[in-house]
């Protein structure tokens, strides 16, 4: 059924375009917080900003996997990345004439959230219909390391051009990114799904037919449900590590940007690891130890004592992390992508985005001000051990059904 060099390169093809836009659109999110840092000087608005660029995931996460099942997800991902290119060119030109009050950056925020809620689970949906099921976790793990590579150089081409061109200049590459991936999707034939449900039928039905998937494939609900409870507490952790750097070993942002850098790095190492030599076949016991992973590498953070060296084993604890949410996301997003029907596949992770999207805000709600009581590195710790039981419950009522049988894949 596949051609082998004729699904290589139609993967290459896409997957380099993605990694393009991507590597843009992290460049031009970095420019666009020290933009703002800069003409603001305030916490509330950073704070703001990031509420405004989660806030469309939470909001358009379920009617986004309808929209990927129902639409062609090739002119899905392709009107989404235009429509976020063409923003940042329109609100390029703007920059360039006036002087834009600073409120209007939201906006930009906003839509590029927006955008990037439709295409994710398209291009998720998409791979699938490209690549041979054997394959998918070493095409995930590509697309991963490709994802890592991009926010690890994405803020390092950020900085470079915003300190060399006015910020108008700089949302141009995010344009350049958004014509490069549409181009690379437009000349690949993707394989046309037969639709199995009625184009006219109401999209709340549709979406409980999402949530059905869930609900049908116990391993997976349980899988589903404990990353749910665990991103509560993971999610917020990646804005604590500037407090750990600055706050607890008191040491400089040359420190703080190489604990972003060690994260990177984890994720890119677990990446390759995936693409290249590790052969999965037990996927959600595979995601499970990375849930275990995560906790452990987190509680680790937070017994380090505040001395210089500590801050080196707190650099390493973030290789894991990286790494660990790596060992987790590859076989979880494999496994669906190879059990879940082709007209369902963009409900199911539009269901993961709404999971991420909903627990980074929450989390920091409820996080910030108890790391601000207890300290940034006792939050480290009850959130790793938190993470650590819940995922051990969750694994004991996974157990007890695979002794009953309830479920057959995995």
């Amino acid at each position: 059924m596949w051609k082998t060099s004729k699904w290589k390169s139609k993967f290459v093809v896409v997957a380099l375009g993605q990694a393009i836009s991507l590597l843009g659109s992290h460049g031009v999110q970095f420019a666009l917080i020290w933009w703002l840092a800069e003409k603001t000087s305030s916490p509330l608005m950073l704070g703001i900003s990031g509420l405004v660029a989660y806030l469309p995931m939470t909001l358009f996460s379920p009617v986004a996997g309808i929209v990927a099942d129902r639409v062609n997800r090739k002119f899905v991902c392709i009107f989404s990345d235009m429509a976020m290119g063409i923003v940042a060119m329109v609100y390029a030109v703007l920059l360039f004439f006036f002087d834009l009050p600073v409120w209007t950056v939201f906006i930009m925020l906003c839509v590029r959230g927006i955008g990037s809620t439709f295409q994710q689970p398209a291009i998720q949906s998409i791979i699938p219909q490209l690549v041979p099921p054997e394959q998918l976790v070493k095409t995930n793990g590509w697309m991963q390391l490709m994802n890592a590579g991009s926010f690890l150089l994405g803020p390092v081409i950020g900085a470079s051009l915003y300190a060399a061109f006015p910020m108008s200049v700089v949302l141009m590459s995010d344009v350049i990114g958004a014509i490069l991936a549409s181009v690379a999707l437009a000349v690949v034939k993707v394989p046309k799904l037969e639709k199995q449900q009625s184009e006219n039928e109401h999209m709340v039905r549709q979406f409980k037919e999402g949530l059905k998937v869930f609900r049908e494939d116990k391993k997976l609900l349980y899988l589903v449900l404990g990353e749910a409870f665990c991103m509560f507490f993971y999610a917020p952790l990646s804005s604590f590590y500037p407090l750990m750097t600055s706050d607890y070993f008191k040491l400089s942002a040359m420190y703080g940007s190489a604990v972003e850098l060690a994260f990177a790095v984890g994720m890119m190492a677990s990446s390759l690891l995936f693409s290249s030599v590790l052969k999965i076949r037990k996927k959600i016991r595979t995601s499970f130890i990375g849930l275990f992973g995560m906790g452990i590498s987190a509680a680790v953070c937070g017994l380090i004592p505040p001395v210089y060296i500590g801050w080196f084993f707190f650099a390493f604890a973030c290789v894991c992390l990286g790494a660990s949410g790596n060992v987790h996301s590859i076989p979880l997003t494999a496994y669906i992508q190879e059990t879940v029907v082709p007209e369902k596949m963009g409900r199911a992770f539009s269901v993961l985005t709404l999971i991420s999207s909903v627990t980074m805000p929450v989390g920091l709600l409820v996080s910030s001000p108890i790391a601000e009581k207890v300290g940034v590195n006792i939050w480290f710790f009850l959130s790793g051990v938190s993470i650590v039981i819940i995922t051990a419950i969750i694994v004991l009522c996974y157990l007890r059904n695979i002794e009953r049988g309830v479920n057959r894949h995995d």
